[in-house]
């Protein structure tokens, strides 16, 4: 059956639309932080499919929030009505944000997320010069692309905008990495003044940038960092985006949004995946200004639909009732002090914040990318019961976010198999 499929997947699917594993796996049922595949076996689940379903599975609280708006029969009616949902779930989200005067306007992924914001920059300064982060990664529309430090993910070099790549998202491997961190800072924010000095125009629409980047393997730059770039933004008019789609709701465990460890508060926030739970649902919260800067009609068919408005409110008071970002900085804690323990000559270094981690592994005795070393923990892992996923410029970083609501017995259980399957790397 499984291997049917994957010959159908292979048959009418893009060959660009990459699987995990020798033997990929189809998810059939799921429960907490648990799924089973179409053979019956059941994993323990520390990717939370790419940090989505950051709930877990089958949560009751959500599931009846959702039925409830399905017994109505109201799916969809677009933004051309008024939706209830909608605006207690915008008036939420300003409210947290920290941005003065915040409106939202919601979509339907964080890759439409982004590219709404870009959208807003660079008509707000009338420019269509951005700045991104090297190392990053905003989406797959055709103007996220355009902005993502990546080459792996660059699936196009047309672009809708004259980007230029800034330094310090990604420290394991910067030219400045054996900095102290005041010195790193000052380094990056140069770096950032002599590229408006000599790249640009002057006039910069924005700066967009992940506070920990996802796709480039859970790497982040010291706190500060970005406090200190958007000095240098205000001076010249620059906006400052902060991509909270992997990063929002808590997951980092010391914020709610992971901006705010660079005690500043930025003009545009986008965010997605874990506010839906696996729900399609992403956003953009900007300053009232900024979000107001259209002069042509829009409106977002399915962003902002009735049955995802709902679902996310619900998403909301769960992890407020049950102090997930808490849960998060507890968890990741033991997870990280559990892996560094380990002193496996494989691993690099071990990053992140909360329930984000990231793993780099290495050659032995080198700081070489270990991309077969990385590949091999996926297959280890998985035959011992336990889905990560993996990234990173080189594909040699394991990527560990479980959900939200791991307890401290799943914790330690998908440490043990972690450092099991580090063990029999060769």
């Amino acid at each position: 059956m499984t291997d049917d499929l994957l010959a159908r997947h292979r048959a009418v699917l893009p060959s660009w639309m990459s699987l995990l594993y020798d033997e990929p796996i189809e998810i059939v049922h799921a429960q907490d932080r648990r799924l089973t595949d179409s053979t019956g076996r059941t994993y323990l689940d520390f990717f939370a499919g790419v940090l989505t379903n950051a709930m877990g599975y089958d949560v009751p609280a959500i599931s009846d929030a959702v039925r409830k708006q399905l017994d109505t029969g109201v799916l969809h009616t677009s933004t051309l009505y008024l939706i209830r949902s909608q605006v207690e779930l915008a008036e939420r989200i300003a409210e947290r944000s920290g941005i003065p005067d915040a409106k939202v306007f919601f979509t339907n992924s964080g890759s439409e997320a982004n590219d709404t914001a870009l959208m807003l920059a660079t008509q707000y300064r009338r420019s269509n010069q951005v700045l991104a982060m090297r190392n990053s990664y905003h989406g797959r529309s055709f103007g996220t692309v355009a902005i993502t430090g990546n080459r792996g993910w660059s699936a196009s070099s047309l672009s809708p905008v004259k980007v230029n790549y800034v330094h310090g998202g990604y420290r394991y491997r910067s030219p400045f990495r054996d900095l102290p961190d005041t010195a790193y800072i000052d380094a990056c924010v140069a770096d950032l003044v002599e590229l408006l000095e000599t790249a640009t125009a002057g006039d910069v629409a924005c700066l967009i940038a992940e506070p920990i980047q996802g796709v480039g393997g859970f790497s982040s730059p010291p706190d500060g960092l970005f406090k200190a770039m958007k000095e240098v933004l205000d001076d010249h008019g620059i906006l400052f985006v902060s991509d909270e789609v992997q990063t929002g709701w808590g997951r980092t465990g010391d914020h709610y949004w992971g901006i705010q460890a660079h005690d500043v508060v930025p003009d545009m926030m986008t965010f997605a995946k874990g506010l839906g739970n696996g729900l399609a649902v992403g956003g953009v919260v900007a300053r009232g200004d900024i979000m107001d800067c259209f002069r042509a009609e829009s409106f977002s068919t399915f962003g902002g639909n009735p049955v995802s408005m709902q679902g996310a409110l619900a998403v909301l008071d769960y992890i407020d009732d049950h102090d997930l970002q808490a849960n998060c900085k507890a968890r990741g804690d033991q997870l990280m002090r559990g892996l560094r323990a380990a002193n496996s000559p494989f691993v690099g270094e071990v990053r992140g914040k909360g329930l984000m981690i990231g793993v780099e592994l290495i050659e032995p005795g080198t700081t070489t990318p270990n991309t077969a070393a990385a590949k091999q923990m996926l297959e280890e892992t998985k035959d011992r019961g336990l889905l990560i996923g993996k990234g990173g410029l080189h594909k040699n970083v394991l990527r560990i976010g479980p959900p939200m609501t791991l307890t401290e017995a799943e914790a330690a259980e998908g440490l043990q198999i972690l450092l099991d399957s580090l063990a029999a790397l060769s």
